[in-house]
């Protein structure tokens, strides 16, 4: 409960600190190539083995950035329960996600919890993050004119159209809810 309500109050913070929409000149200085090279953190409170870390250190650098991978510590690393939520706009919105999926399929009655974490190599923090799908439609496809970004907080869709409406709109044609739906990046 205490962790949940940790992730939710980050994921609050973050979404104050993105309120404004930046210039997509300024965007693309932050965002990071969306054939950036994946980078695992593992977790020491996964419990997992030397072995083990090796096995989804591999796994979760074959994932899109950013994500979370969920284990259940008794189910084991090879177990359904085993998540991996990839392809969200920050770490924290995958942490929600891979936890509330590996929750739902867990048999042990230990609570799952978060044993690595999926980041593009050479992750620094910075004012803006984007999933990598929507980092690579950004600098393929922003409107040169009007153009808007808009992305959802909890599930990682995003939008671009060509003002803040069209952008919001296309997100959440990507199963968003509108309300989720911000736009961070406009001209």
């Amino acid at each position: 409960m205490k962790a949940s309500l940790t992730v939710a109050l980050m994921m609050l913070t973050a979404t104050a600190a993105i309120a404004e929409p930046m210039s997509g000149r300024a965007a693309k200085k932050l965002l990071f190539p969306a054939k950036a090279a994946v980078q695992a953190e593992m977790l020491p409170s996964s419990g997992l083995s030397a072995e083990d870390q090796t096995i989804l250190a591999s796994v979760a650098t074959q994932q899109p950035y950013y994500g979370a991978i969920a284990i259940s510590p008794e189910d084991g690393l090879l177990a359904e329960s085993t998540v991996a939520a990839a392809n969200y706009h920050d770490t924290a919105a995958a942490e929600v996600a891979a936890l509330a999926q590996c929750e739902a399929k867990r048999t042990g009655a230990t609570p799952c919890v978060i044993a690595a974490l999926i980041r593009p190599e050479g992750y620094e923090a910075r004012d803006l993050s984007l999933s990598r799908d929507a980092s690579a439609a950004f600098r393929a496809d922003y409107p040169a004119k009007r153009g808007a970004l808009a992305i959802s907080g909890t599930t990682g869709a995003w939008g671009l159209g060509q003002g803040a409406d069209a952008a919001l709109a296309a997100c959440a044609a990507k199963g968003a809810e509108i309300t989720d739906c911000a736009v961070v990046i406009a001209d």
